[in-house]
Parts: structure tokens; sequence; C-alpha cells
């Protein structure tokens, strides 16, 4: 008998939901939003369900209705903490889900954002990836005033900016540490290489600060929706994540991705009183998401779910409307739905988040190429 394929899930955390009302849900947390006990609660939950990853949102704005700035909307979620620390706060608290928080490219630079998701592999034990965003924003440019922003240019710069991230990645050989106390030798200098990057946007000689991680390469992620977003993802991503509204469209964007595992993203409304819970919310505040949006049951999302995995999807990225009640109808009623059906997990496995997606862990370019890249 031949044994189902089995699916990646992996949720999205932003503030209370992808609602927009769900911060007025009886069952939200507000008030706990700017604390860490709030995220680690929820990654927590994701943890239980023997879920993938979770991504974390980020800005370099205030949320808002307005893609140029603030708007003056009082009646919505405003403000989140870093993405990035958030993600190094609860990996000591966890053992096994993978954490990739969203880093805006744009205004960053890639030395930092190197040994940033460098350093959480190395505290979450090989479990760190990273999500690059760019950001038009004029609102934003303004937060740093240093150059003006050439919108049809940010995912060319993007590429480039995690080229570098990468190469610093590889800017210590896995082996450079020797640490031998009796002949005084912590690394050996010939295993650090200059990656000596020169490129219209990033002048960077490197090496890194950070060792090489505990992946190798952590996960790299993108999103898409467009050939241009698919065609960043295929140049610098592992794994894409795309808005699948129907299977037809998992056809297009499942050949767009070409070799790239597909996460198909979709806001759901989970349980048997999510119709209920979904038009309570549209009261206060109308949903707009640009994502598909499900409601309904657990039987009935998984049937979504295989149409779609029919199609060459093999992941999913759900982002549960209301939190925390559409996170725990993922764990507690999802997923043992899809492992009734044998497409889910009963456990994890030991090893890395590259490991659990079945990529394997990348050789070192300046290993391999004598120092070269």
């Amino acid at each position: 008998m031949v044994q189902p394929t089995q699916w990646h899930l992996a949720v999205a955390l932003d503030g209370t939901g992808a609602h927009p009302a769900s911060w007025r849900s009886a069952q939200a947390r507000p008030e706990d939003l700017f604390t860490a006990g709030y995220w680690l609660d929820l990654v927590s939950r994701a943890e239980s369900g023997l879920l993938d990853l979770v991504t974390f949102a980020d800005s370099l704005g205030p949320q808002s209705s307005d893609p140029d700035g603030p708007d003056e909307r009082t009646d919505r979620v405003r403000g989140r903490l870093d993405a990035g620390l958030i993600a190094a706060r609860v990996a000591p608290r966890t053992r096994h889900v993978g954490l990739v928080p969203v880093a805006v490219v744009t205004h960053t630079e890639p030395f930092h954002i190197s040994k940033a998701i460098a350093t959480l592999d190395y505290v979450s034990g090989g479990r760190a990836g990273w999500l690059p965003q760019v950001s038009a924003s004029a609102g934003d440019n303004a937060h740093f005033g240093r150059r003006a922003i050439e919108p049809d240019r940010l995912l060319d710069e993007a590429a480039d900016h995690v080229e570098v991230v990468r190469r610093l990645w590889d800017s210590w050989e896995d082996d450079a540490e020797i640490r031998d106390v009796a002949t005084g030798r912590f690394i050996d200098r010939d295993k650090l290489h200059h990656i000596d990057f020169r490129g219209e946007w990033f002048s960077v000689k490197g090496p890194s600060i950070t060792p090489r991680p505990p992946q190798g390469q952590p996960l790299v992620t993108a999103t898409a929706s467009d050939e241009a977003g698919f065609g960043f993802a295929r140049r610098s991503a592992d794994v894409v994540f795309t808005p699948l509204p129907d299977p037809g469209v998992a056809d297009r964007a499942v050949a767009l991705a070409g070799a790239l595992p597909v996460f198909g993203d979709l806001v759901v409304h989970l349980g048997t009183d999510a119709a209920e819970r979904k038009a309570r919310l549209d009261s206060l505040d109308p949903s707009t998401s640009d994502l598909p949006e499900f409601v309904g049951d657990a039987r009935d999302l998984a049937d979504l779910l295989a149409e779609l995995a029919e199609r060459g999807v093999t992941g999913f990225r759900l982002h549960p409307g209301e939190l925390p009640v559409d996170l725990a109808a993922i764990t507690d009623e999802l997923v043992p739905e899809l492992q009734r059906r044998g497409v889910f997990r009963t456990g994890y496995d030991a090893g890395t988040l590259r490991d659990r997606l079945g990529l394997a862990r990348p050789v070192n370019r300046y290993a391999s190429a004598g120092g070269t890249p």
C-alpha cells in the first residue's frame, strides 16, 4: 500500500490574529501583546500541535491602511515587538518548532541580519529561518532618510541582500573553531574567509562575527503572488509562501516556484462556531485580507488542503483569524484530522528545521572552492 505524502504545516503569528477586529474578541489578550509570555504561549501551542514552523510578522512602521505611512485609525492594533527578538526569546523555551521572523531588508544591513539569524540558529539548536520582505513605503523611508527608494528595483536589491547574508553564513568553515586549550588555538584563521561582495547596493568584506550556523544556511523563505515575486523566491529562497484561492492557482504557483517547496497561504476561521465568530468580528470591522479565507470545520479544511496537495503543494501556512482560538482549533482539531488521514506526523523526529523539510545542509561555498566564492 502506498503511504500518503506527509504535509507540512506552519502558522503565521501577527498581533491578535489576521482579522482586524480580532483584538476585540472575548478570548483575545490585547493587554499582553507586548509581553514575552504572550508569544511563548502561542509558540508553545503551535509546538503542541507538532507544526513545522511559525512565522513572526514585522515592519518598519506602525501597521496602517495607508501604504505610505501611519493612518488615523484608532480602532485597530498598532505597534509590535521586534520579530527577531521575539523568536530569540522563545527559542530556549521550545524544542522542536521552527522559528522564522520577518526582517524588512530595504533599510536593514545584511551584516546585521546575518549575525541575528545565525545567533537564532544557535540558541534554537538549528531551528531558525528568515522571511525577508521589502518596503516601498515613504513613511518607512522617512524613518531612515538615507536614500531614495526605487520601488521597481526593491526585489533586485533584496536578492543581493540575501546573497550577502548567505555568503556571510559561509564565511566561517564548519571546522574553523579549534578550541584547543593545550596549543592555545581557538580558531583556524585559514578557515575564515573574506566574502568581498561588491554590488550595486552593497559592498561587504566579511567575515561574519558569528561562526557558521548549525544548519549551515538557516531556512530562507519568501512570499510571492506574481512572476516577480516568484523570480525572487527562485533566486533567493528555500521555501515560498503564496496565496492559493483555488486549485487552478495552485497549478500556476507550483510551476512558477520551480524546484522550491510551495506553502499555500490561507486565513482560517476554524471550528463549529467559526462562521458565527467571523460574522461578529466583521460586524465590528469587516476583513479586507488579500489572502484567501476559509471559514468552517476541520474536516472541510482538510478536504480543501487535500485538493491543493494533489496539485503539488507540499505545505500550508495558516493565518489564524482570531488568536488564540483559531490556533487552538488548528492544533486540536485540524492536526488530529490530518493524522487520521495519514498526511501529518504523529511526533517530531530529531534534527534541524531543514531536516524536517527535507532540505539538505548546504556545502560551504568557500571550503569547497578553496576559499573563493
